[in-house]
């Protein structure tokens, strides 16, 4: 990779407390068209990597005041300093060589350095940043797309989930019972699309870190039971048993089945795992249970919750990446494999766990477990 192939004109952040190792290699990157920056001590090389950040930093171990090592640790340490990658001279053995490395260096020369090998490696950590900021861009641009995309088509599915309703309740005109049916199936395939775009938007949010949590004290108990409540018609038209199971909890205490976490995200996983337990079963029914596990008793330190299913179940093969962005199953009712990567995040979140046992034709268990943290 030259300067002139990438039509880029890298600058080069050189720092030594010896003026003569700064000329000699000014002159030597200086010779192959890079810009060179110069700073004789690890307190000006910050601060000129604050005020205008180089695409390489070529920093020299010991210096007076302030070492390579903890040059390197500021850089690493200050989130505001996007990747830089630096490069350590150095005149000492091995250990010194791992201090840097540990303390987050990307790659070291020894004094006195050979000329191609300086060019060499920093040919090839400019290629590391080069791959770097091109995975950066792709990245913002794959979510200024998803967000876009989910813009443009929740606009059509609302509008449409409005004509719909309209339809149904023969605002327009008076229309038969077969055509009702009909409507009845658009609006609910018209939910579903909805939701599978909202999910696809909560997944991105949170892969770009710009998805946070709203603290507060949230009843599980009451949670289920909204969402059960509104997830009954569709159990009711398949013919199944859909139940919550308090009895472990104990009545007398005001925080039973109390958590502190975020309220809405909490809701989004047990009603895309009760969903999900609904979608997979078609006869018998579903169980949700909720209780406290404590190392001593009296003292519960987290809630459990288990939704359990009399459904098809889940492959062996299929378990281990059940978790997983886009990762569906094999039973035709798979959905896009948002759902519970986003219900894994969404616990992990909360420091809980999630796991899964099932096994085929006898349904499965999905187990939730929450620090109280009251």
């Amino acid at each position: 990779m030259s300067v002139v192939e990438n039509n880029k004109i890298y600058r080069i952040l050189a720092v030594d407390d010896t003026q003569d190792n700064l000329i000699l290699v000014q002159a030597i990157l200086g010779s192959e068209g890079y810009e060179i920056d110069l700073a004789s001590d690890g307190i000006k090389a910050l601060q000129q990597i604050d005020q205008s950040p180089p695409d390489l930093i070529l920093l020299d171990v010991m210096m007076p005041g302030m070492d390579g090592y903890e040059v390197t640790r500021r850089v690493r340490k200050n989130p505001a300093i996007s990747y830089i990658p630096i490069l350590l001279i150095t005149a000492f053995d091995q250990s010194s060589v791992v201090e840097g490395l540990d303390a987050g260096a990307d790659d070291f020369i020894r004094k006195p350095f050979d000329t191609d090998e300086l060019l060499a490696r920093v040919r090839s950590l400019l290629r590391l940043k080069q791959s770097l900021d091109e995975q950066q861009k792709m990245t913002r641009q794959r979510e200024d797309f998803v967000s876009r995309l989910t813009h443009d088509l929740r606009t059509p599915l609302v509008a449409a989930d409005r004509m719909l309703n309209l339809f149904e309740m023969e605002t327009f005109c008076k229309i038969s019972p077969e055509m009702k049916q009909a409507i009845a199936v658009m609006i609910r395939s018209n939910h579903n699309l909805m939701e599978m775009v909202n999910t696809l938007l909560e997944v991105y949010r949170l892969e770009a870190g710009k998805k946070t949590l709203n603290w507060e004290v949230c009843n599980l108990r009451e949670i289920s039971q909204e969402v059960v409540s509104e997830l009954s018609p569709l159990t009711n038209e398949k013919g199944l048993v859909l139940e919550i199971d308090t009895r472990k909890l104990d009545p007398r205490s005001e925080n039973a089945g109390i958590i502190m976490g975020d309220r809405l995200e909490l809701r989004r996983v047990l009603n895309n795992l009760i969903a999900n337990a609904i979608k997979f079963t078609d006869t018998g029914g579903i169980t949700i249970r909720i209780f406290e596990t404590s190392p001593h008793p009296g003292n519960p330190d987290s809630v459990t919750i288990e939704v359990q299913d009399t459904g098809y179940g889940i492959a062996p093969e299929d378990q281990a990446t059940i978790f997983e962005r886009f990762r569906q199953g094999r039973n035709k009712r798979s959905g896009s494999g948002l759902g519970l990567h986003l219900s894994h995040w969404i616990v992990e979140a909360h420091a809980g766990t999630i796991q899964v046992a099932s096994e085929v034709g006898k349904g499965s268990l999905f187990t939730v477990q929450l620090p109280k943290n009251i």
